[in-house]
C-alpha cells in the first residue's frame, strides 16, 4: 500500500465514523451497511503498516581551484566547506522550534544532522542524508532536516536575486543562520569555488566565484540589516496557519505587513484584539535601501486591557 492509498483510506475511516455517529440506532439497516464498510477499511489499515516517509536526501558538489576534476577535492577545503554547510542547516532545523539564542550551544542538534553517505559525480562532492536512528520516518512524521534544507536552497537563491527577494528569505531565517551560511559562502569565495546544490528535484549553482563574492557582501552586516524595533498602530487581521499579519500604523496610517514568529505559539490569540491600539516588538530585515520585511517576536498587551 502506498502513501496516498493509505491516506485514502484514513480519510474514509473518518467519514464512515462521523457518517455512522449520525445514524440513530433503530436504523439498524442503514447503519449495518456502513459499519460493514468500516470494518472492510480497517481491515485493511490493519493488515499493511503504514507507509514510511523517504528521509531527506541532497547533493552538494563543489567546482573551482579545490577541486581536481573528477577525481577530487583537497581535504582540507573539502572537510571545512562541507560542515560549514551542514552547520547552516543545523541552525536553520533549530530556528524552526524558536529563535536562537545569540551565542551558546545549538539546541536540539541531533535532529537535524547530516550523513555523508557517497561521492557525488559531476565535479566532485557529497551525496548528504538526514540522520535518523531507526533509519527511517514514520509516516506522520516531518522531516525537520528536509525543511532546513528546502530553505537553506531558497535562502542560497536568494543571493542571486533581487533585494527584496533576499530581504523575504533572510527575514523568515534566523540571524545565526543567516551568518553560518555567510561564512560558508566565504571559504567558497576564498578558495575561489563554487558549489552546485541539489534537493528535492530542484537544483540551485553559482554560475562563477564572482557570483559566490557578491553574495558574501550582500549577506554582510552592512548590506543586510537587522534591528529589534517597535510600531504602533492596530492589528487588522492575523492568519494563524500561514502565520502572517497586517497592522495598521498609528502616525502615518501605513498598512505594513509581516510574518509571526516561531516564539509566539498561537498567533490567533491576536485576532481577539483587532483594532486595539498596541505597541508591538518586531525584527526588522533591510537589504540595501530596499523596505523593511518584519517578523512580529512577542504577543503584544493591549492599552484598553484592564
Amino acid at each position: 500500500m502506498n502513501r496516498i492509498e493509505h491516506l485514502h483510506l484514513l480519510a474514509e475511516r473518518a467519514e464512515l465514523q462521523r457518517i455512522l455517529a449520525g445514524i440513530p440506532e433503530e436504523d439498524r439497516l442503514t447503519r449495518g451497511s456502513f459499519a460493514a464498510r468500516l470494518e472492510d477499511v480497517e481491515e485493511q489499515l490493519a493488515s499493511a503498516p503504514p507507509p514510511q516517509r523517504p528521509l531527506a536526501r541532497a547533493r552538494l558538489t563543489f567546482r573551482g581551484r579545490p577541486v581536481i576534476g573528477h577525481h577530487g577535492v583537497f581535504a582540507e577545503f573539502g572537510t571545512k566547506a562541507t560542515s560549514a554547510f551542514a552547520d547552516t542547516v543545523t541552525k536553520v532545523a533549530a530556528a524552526l522550534s524558536g529563535p536562537l539564542s545569540p551565542m551558546g550551544p545549538i539546541p536540539n542538534r541531533e535532529e537535524s544532522q547530516l550523513l555523508i553517505t557517497s561521492t557525488a559525480v559531476g565535479s566532485f562532492g557529497f551525496e548528504l542524508e538526514e540522520y535518523r536512528p531507526s533509519g527511517q520516518l514514520d509516516f506522520d512524521e516531518e522531516s525537520v532536516a528536509g525543511q532546513a534544507l528546502e530553505m537553506t536552497k531558497s535562502l542560497l537563491q536568494s543571493t542571486v536575486g533581487t533585494d527584496d527577494e533576499l530581504a523575504d528569505s533572510a527575514a523568515n531565517t534566523d540571524p545565526r543562520a543567516v551568518e553560518a551560511l555567510r561564512v560558508f559562502l566565504d571559504l567558497l569565495a576564498t578558495n575561489e569555488a563554487i558549489c552546485v546544490l541539489e534537493y528535492d528535484e530542484k537544483v540551485f549553482r553559482f554560475s562563477d566565484v564572482g557570483e559566490v563574492r557578491r553574495a558574501v557582501e550582500r549577506l554582510s552586516q552592512d548590506n543586510l540589516r537587522e534591528e529589534q524595533t517597535q510600531l504602533a498602530g492596530e492589528f487588522l487581521g492575523v492568519l494563524p496557519k500561514g502565520r502572517t499579519f497586517e497592522f495598521k500604523l498609528t502616525d502615518s496610517g501605513e498598512v505594513v505587513r509581516g510574518k509571526v514568529g516561531q516564539a509566539i505559539a498561537d498567533p490567533d490569540v491576536i485576532n481577539r484584539h483587532l483594532h486595539q491600539t498596541t505597541t508591538i516588538d518586531v525584527l526588522a530585515t533591510r537589504v540595501g535601501n530596499g523596505r523593511p520585511r518584519y517578523v512580529l517576536t512577542a504577543v503584544p498587551g493591549w492599552q484598553d486591557e484592564s
